[in-house]
């Protein structure tokens, strides 16, 4: 059954942000489940010949803009006015997205993932001084030292790599993607914030 989405994920990208809370509310509206794989989006890029929108699209007159109008509309239909542009954007996030990859290996990568995004696109928590972070994934309930040590050991480095090679297999090459239908099953991917209603319709044949 076509009852699970699962979202490609990295905290570097805004449309994780923007994408989480509609989301969130479409899989409790269709009693669906919602999983998230951690990947490296620098690693997903390089390895798709991808990049940011605001970089692939520059020479493209107009565009740049417009992407900024759809943002703007996407925000004000979901009532996400608390979304900030990060004052680090881009930023490194290999270590919160290792963090994640552990987090998630407890079983609580989606919790970790909820709590972690208002901080980052709403409070601009500072995600490369490790205090300042650390209190903010400590304030979510979670053993930041843990997950931290966690991150720096050959097992989640290669788990988290290995996530996003495969991801990029299935043909995923941006945030947010989304693959709906049974874990271990045939998906269907989707790619964008755009694209929920077409979750939700596939999330409907069951």
């Amino acid at each position: 059954m076509a009852n699970r989405v699962e979202l490609i994920f990295d905290f570097v990208s805004p449309n994780a942000y923007l994408v989480w809370w509609p989301l969130r509310d479409l899989v409790k509206r269709t009693g669906a489940e919602l999983d998230v794989t951690p990947v490296f989006l620098a690693g997903m890029h390089k390895l798709t010949g991808n990049a940011p929108p605001m970089i692939r699209n520059k020479d493209v007159k107009g565009k740049v803009e417009y992407d900024m109008l759809e943002m703007q509309r996407f925000i004000k239909k979901h009532q996400l006015d608390k979304y900030r542009l990060h004052p680090q954007f881009p930023f490194n996030s290999i270590t919160l997205q290792r963090m994640l990859y552990a987090a998630d290996q407890d079983g609580r990568g989606v919790q970790f993932a909820e709590s972690l995004l208002p901080a980052i696109w709403e409070d601009g928590v500072d995600v490369l001084n490790p205090e300042t972070l650390g209190a903010a994934i400590a304030a979510a309930g979670f053993d930041a030292k843990d997950l931290f040590e966690r991150s720096q050991t050959d097992e989640v480095k290669q788990g988290l790599a290995a996530n996003t090679d495969h991801a990029v297999e299935r043909g995923a090459f941006g945030i947010p993607t989304m693959f709906v239908g049974p874990k271990g099953g045939k998906t269907e991917m989707f790619f964008g914030k755009e694209r929920l209603a077409q979750v939700e319709e596939e999330l409907a044949k069951g």
